[in-house]
């Protein structure tokens, strides 16, 4: 074998250019599997992604509803609700009702999650004995209200 000076000049070339390829294969790969918010990820649809991009939170993709009474059921007391929300839903049964912070994140991402009512939402934050926080999904507001009253539960769980 001859080595003439460009051999092995184009031998390194060749090996740059495959492991440079490469490379980017891998970085395209790892980019597409990471979620965005309103993607369907994991059971549910994404609606909070920490700053990693690697875990964060997934919405059921509907309320909760009951049908044990023979009709359709959207609106739960609080302790009711946080029943409710340990379901299984897409093949997870580690769904919750989410806490106060949670749920806001959920209304601000609302469109992208979809199917969410203009009404009050539960969350799992007591604001003491009698009363646990709420969100109006209609105007955003967060509110204690009392624990016999009803709203819509919106299950989450993490990734």
């Amino acid at each position: 074998m001859k080595l003439n000076g460009k051999a092995p000049f184009t031998r390194l070339w060749i090996m740059l250019l495959l492991t440079g390829l490469s490379m980017c294969t891998v970085s395209a790969l790892s980019s597409a599997a990471t979620p965005k918010i309103g993607d369907t990820y994991n059971g549910g649809v994404v609606f909070y992604i920490d700053a990693t991009g690697q875990h964060g939170l997934v919405a059921a993709p509907a309320n909760i509803t009951d049908l044990s009474s023979g009709q359709e059921k959207k609106f739960f007391a609080w302790y009711v609700a946080k029943n409710a929300a340990n379901t299984f839903v897409g093949g997870y049964s580690d769904w919750v009702l989410p806490n106060k912070e949670q749920l806001n994140q959920l209304y601000i991402h609302r469109t992208a999650v979809g199917g969410m009512l203009d009404t009050y939402y539960w969350s799992s934050s007591e604001s003491d004995i009698s009363n646990a926080w709420a969100q109006d999904f209609s105007t955003g507001e967060q509110l204690a209200g009392r624990k016999t009253n009803t709203g819509c539960v919106r299950p989450i769980r993490a990734f």
